[in-house]
């Protein structure tokens, strides 16, 4: 497993239906080693602190896999990597193999995967398609956010390694399944609520979901 690109942005200005609106999900590949700080990588910022960035959503990473199925759903649109905004585009792992809770080295930093992304209208604005929301969420090709465990030094071509796995082993994509109602699983949402690295806001609203269900 690997990082193959690197992705950072200062927050800018865009328009958003009309309204200028200030969004850090414009995210260009970078060369050499980079420092990755507790809230975030040197050269990169969000805009919009209320949801986005924080220590449980320091790095975004999208895994590189995934572009060949939005090429194809996508047809003609110009993706370049670090188009969803994701601070790493890696190689070799997805949503259904990785679980929150585990942890990693990259470089020489250490980071632990937390939840999965929940896309905001941002996402719509620099694909500039209304359905866009609609579309990654159903994907289930949520990507995963990092928080920092121990800073250190990352780049392109830096091994990912699994230095260990949650007890629970409740994979990302579990967590955006029992989000979106698409499984109605006791058993899972008891593992998930017993996972300690996923954020307690988490926990409620996958709580609420199922009751509500």
């Amino acid at each position: 497993m690997k990082l193959i690109s690197l992705n950072v942005g200062l927050p800018r200005l865009a328009v958003y239906k009309g309204t200028s609106v200030k969004t850090g999900i414009f995210k260009n590949p970078v060369s050499g080693r980079v420092t990755l700080r507790t809230l975030n990588l040197d050269g990169d910022r969000q805009a919009d602190l209320s949801v986005h960035g924080g220590p449980y959503k320091a790095v975004y990473a999208y895994p590189s896999e995934h572009y060949e199925y939005w090429r194809k759903e996508l047809p003609g649109m110009d993706l370049p990597l670090g188009m969803f905004g994701e601070n790493f585009t890696t190689e070799g792992f997805g949503e259904d193999e990785l679980h929150v809770g585990d942890l990693f080295r990259v470089g020489s930093a250490k980071v632990m995967i937390r939840q999965p992304r929940m896309p905001c209208y941002k996402l719509a604005l620099r694909f500039d398609r209304d359905d866009m929301i609609k579309r990654f969420l159903t994907s289930q090709r949520s990507g995963f956010y990092f928080s920092v465990i121990e800073e250190g030094e990352v780049q392109a071509g830096s091994k990912v390694e699994i230095m260990r796995r949650d007890p629970h082993r409740v994979a990302v994509v579990d967590i955006v399944r029992l989000y979106l109602r698409q499984a109605h699983d006791p058993k899972l949402l008891h593992h998930a609520m017993q996972v300690s690295a996923l954020p307690q806001n988490w926990k409620a609203e996958l709580a609420a979901r199922v009751d509500h269900a």
